[in-house]
């Protein structure tokens, strides 16, 4: 895990509603890693947060895969006449004046 919550002190605080069975299976499963629930939440939720984020920019190929997106990188751009019309085109919230 790239955070590291080990750097500086919790100074700030998450007030979180659970059911019954929510707050028992996080005890449970903290107590199984040896961890208070703080611990166990808090990494849980950056471990999540992380993932999500890397979703947004980072992705993996197989190699047939890697060699086709590279290829596509590789090849020389064609030119689209609408699309550089498009962009010649006066930006739509200045045209409604």
């Amino acid at each position: 895990m790239a955070f590291s919550h080990l750097e500086k002190p919790r100074d700030r605080r998450f007030q979180l509603r659970a059911t019954a069975a929510e707050e028992e299976l996080i005890r449970v499963a903290a107590k199984q890693k040896d961890v208070n629930v703080t611990e166990f939440i808090m990494r849980s939720a950056c471990e999540k947060a992380e993932e999500a984020l890397a979703n947004r920019t980072r992705f993996v190929l197989d190699d047939a895969r890697w060699k086709r997106f590279m290829a596509a990188l590789d090849h020389p751009a064609q030119d689209k006449p609408r699309l550089r019309r498009l962009f010649t085109e006066e930006h739509v919230t200045r045209r409604r004046s």
